[in-house]
């Protein structure tokens, strides 16, 4: 990582803990990370290993049990409903699930709204709202005047996809933290999603996160990796060191586990 990369969101012993004595489970187990501006970063473990747990963390869903989270360089503050709203104005989120991240009650143009008023630009005049939203959905290949006055559930997956990253795109955020963003849709939409997030990332120099458990898009796209397992970070580096060059047992198995189209697949594990 170059020496003139800023550190934009950083984590010191942290620890998420649910339940109490014999019901306890650690979920998140005294991570520490440093992820930069303008960086592509991808966390990968198996279901259960607590990523989704530390995105949760992240974005400040579920406080922490133990540990700090640093962003910009300052202990993070948001401990009022304002201080959240101020920090969500900074990172954001792609869910696995897109029907899940919208109210099927309210209509797409609602949606993108809300992201111009939450940029400061309540009093734009509303030929100029229209332009910000039309340039938006261009940015990902959806046509404003197509959606207007729809419903979010009149959309297809991939559609609804491509709609998230264009509330991203009108936010602007300085991270992005992406939760199996492409594993619910097909393969043409997936390779189609994720030159977008690097287009945006491009464009805009944010720090992208990915969380994942596929260790070929985390190797293509990853500026770093981080392996996690119970919890724990127990590799991390460059996608060369983590990937071909593997150290740990477990890393070591992540990739036994994936498919070799060139080989005979050995099914005598499953």
């Amino acid at each position: 990582m170059p020496d003139e990369k800023k550190v934009c969101l950083s984590g010191s012993g942290l620890a998420k803990v649910f339940g109490l004595g014999r019901q306890k489970t650690v979920a998140v187990d005294h991570v520490d990370f440093n992820f930069y501006e303008g960086e592509i970063v991808s966390i990968v473990g198996e279901s259960g290993s607590g990523k989704t747990t530390l995105a949760k963390m992240l974005l400040g869903l579920i406080s922490s049990t133990e540990g700090e989270i640093y962003f910009q360089g300052k202990k993070r503050d948001i401990s009022s409903q304002k201080k959240k709203q101020e920090y969500w104005k900074n990172i954001q989120a792609i869910f696995q699930d897109p029907f899940s991240s919208y109210n099927i009650f309210r209509k797409i143009d609602a949606v993108l709204l809300d992201c111009i008023h939450m940029r400061g630009g309540r009093n734009l005049p509303q030929a100029k709202k229209v332009e910000l939203m039309t340039e938006a959905c261009s940015f990902v290949n959806l046509k404003f005047e197509e959606l207007t006055n729809k419903y979010p559930f009149e959309l297809s997956g991939g559609q609804m996809q491509r709609l998230m990253i264009a509330r991203v795109f009108l936010l602007k955020p300085k991270i992005l933290l992406a939760d199996e963003p492409t594993s619910m849709i097909d393969a043409c939409s997936r390779s189609t999603i994720l030159s977008m997030l690097m287009k945006l990332v491009l464009e805009t120099g944010m720090t992208l996160i990915f969380i994942t458990h596929d260790l070929g898009l985390a190797y293509y796209v990853s500026d770093s990796i981080y392996i996690m397992e119970h919890g724990k970070f127990v590799e991390s580096g460059t996608p060369d060191e983590v990937i071909l060059h593997p150290k740990e047992a477990y890393t070591q198995r992540l990739l036994s586990d994936v498919p070799k189209l060139h080989m005979e697949w050995d099914l005598s594990t499953v």
